[in-house]
């Protein structure tokens, strides 16, 4: 098919046996690779273009005597180009869109994180030890109210102060790091 050379106003015999062919056999193969891409009709045109292209490929495998009709040979390799595709899919990382999802946390870098921790300790550092003890133990060390007030010392409502007072004078030191949590 390749090969043949006879010109039939500037298509060749190979050109008009591939068009026969999708006519004949395109609905069919493109029905069966709707179903093996799951609807994807995007892909499955592409496996129909893929199929075809080898049949062009291999005349002689349209042109066996053994075949009463070609399409099973053809259904065959929709059928194994599919699943290629369907194993490289799983193979590869999936895609990632340009922009970053709505819910997407965005971390700061290494370096950033480093720098925000010296401000949050030099910001600490200028709260009264009463305030910075509850800080310490609430915030950083992850203690309940009720334990924070039982190694203080003090009732569970003055640790709840100290702490909004705390947080306060840390918005005020740390401005830029605080807009969202009003």
């Amino acid at each position: 098919m390749p090969g043949t050379t006879s010109r039939t106003r500037g298509t060749t015999t190979a050109e008009h046996e591939l068009a026969a062919l999708q006519r004949e056999h395109g609905g069919p193969l493109l029905a069966l690779l709707l179903r093996l891409c799951d609807g994807d009709r995007q892909r499955a045109e592409d496996l129909l273009q893929e199929t075809l292209l080898r049949a062009w490929q291999h005349p002689e495998a349209l042109h066996a005597d053994g075949f009463a009709s070609v399409r099973p040979w053809l259904s065959t390799v929709a059928r194994r180009l599919a699943i290629d595709a369907i194993r490289a899919r799983r193979a590869r990382p999936a895609e990632v869109a340009d922009g970053v999802p709505e819910d997407a946390r965005i971390t700061a870098d290494p370096a950033e994180r480093a720098a925000a921790a010296l401000d949050v300790r030099a910001a600490v550092k200028t709260l009264t030890p009463q305030h910075r003890d509850v800080l310490v133990l609430v915030y950083f060390r992850g203690a309940s109210v009720a334990e924070a007030a039982r190694a203080l010392g003090v009732p569970p409502g003055t640790v709840k102060s100290r702490a909004h007072y705390a947080l306060r004078a840390l918005r005020r030191e740390l401005p830029g790091y605080a807009a969202d949590q009003r």
